[in-house]
């Protein structure tokens, strides 16, 4: 067999494990399946995907493909998530998280606070007898005989799996909400422009007297702007341009492993070179940076990079331009 032969017939064998994945996926979709759809269908609330690593890129996708069809989703990074940005899940959401294991300890925390909230848990999982499945709403088996990966090592047949089963849902939910071509040309550029293309920035951003703080303070003085402010403090020089930023979910990790932290100076805890919006650009590039690095708010500079105001996610998804 020549070389060429051999590299066509080894994407052959992953193409036709991944298939077989899928398929078996057709075969036990039951009454679970059904249940999980009603649940998605039925909130009041936005769907939070979660996952870690390749199941959390599954989870970022889930979620596009849902907002894009009527139903409004996020994506939540499950480390993240305990470090300051559970505030962003609601007690009318819906959860749909995503391991092939079912285990870790960050997934456990999370599904602990969802469970507190009360939640309810769809889990996409490759381990039915998991800690996940077991906490779960519905769980539904995502488990493959077999990676595509010669080592059984990288998540590839899982994974597509895991995606296919998003898929699913997804189109499934948007028939359950009656969402017609009329409501999908709202949301993409090939019909009449949504609202998603039309909110600038400058549409929601808050301006009036936002606090900063500069890099010479101490966290004790920013713990009152951080709880004013929901979360985020930019950071200026003396010419008021943005140097950092100082979040919650900063002094939340600074307090685990300080016990002097409120005398740290905010220069040795900020994020510098924050991430920055402008006030003309469009509030969904603005949201997607923010999901890209797993930020919740954006400070908003000028052209010489002077604080203008901040712009929040919450604030984005409510004026329509997630």
């Amino acid at each position: 067999m020549t070389n060429r032969a051999r590299v066509i017939a080894e994407g052959r064998r992953v193409l036709a494990l991944e298939a077989s994945a899928i398929t078996a996926l057709e075969v036990r979709l039951g009454d679970d399946f059904a249940a999980a759809c009603e649940l998605l269908a039925g909130a009041s609330g936005r769907v939070v995907t979660c996952g870690i690593g390749k199941s959390g890129h599954i989870a970022r996708k889930i979620a596009g493909t849902l907002t894009s069809t009527g139903t409004p989703a996020t994506f939540l990074h499950p480390v993240e998530a305990l470090h300051g940005d559970l505030g962003i899940v609601g007690e009318d959401d819906v959860a749909i998280i995503i391991s092939k294991s079912g285990h870790s300890e960050e997934l456990d925390g999370l599904v602990g606070y969802l469970a507190h909230l009360r939640v309810p848990i769809v889990a996409l999982v490759g381990a039915s007898r998991s800690q996940l499945a077991e906490h779960a709403t519905v769980a539904l088996n995502c488990s493959v005989e077999e990676e595509a990966c010669p080592m059984d090592l990288a998540p590839t047949s899982s994974s597509t799996a895991a995606l296919a089963m998003g898929d699913a849902l997804a189109v499934t939910v948007l028939q359950q909400k009656g969402f017609t071509q009329a409501d999908f040309a709202q949301f993409h550029p090939g019909g009449a422009l949504g609202r998603r293309l039309t909110v600038r920035v400058s549409d929601v951003m808050e301006c009036e007297s936002y606090p900063s703080l500069p890099a010479s303070a101490t966290m004790r003085d920013a713990i009152g702007p951080l709880a004013e402010m929901r979360g985020t403090v930019p950071i200026v020089n003396n010419e008021g341009r943005v140097s950092g930023v100082v979040t919650a979910g900063d002094l939340t990790r600074l307090m685990e492993r300080d016990n002097g932290f409120l005398d740290r100076a905010v220069e040795e805890v900020m994020t510098r070179g924050p991430q920055t919006a402008s006030p003309d650009e469009l509030g969904a590039a603005a949201a997607s940076r923010m999901e890209a690095h797993g930020i919740m708010a954006l400070p908003v500079v000028d052209g010489g990079g002077r604080l203008k105001g901040m712009v929040h996610l919450h604030d984005l998804m409510r004026a329509g331009a997630v």
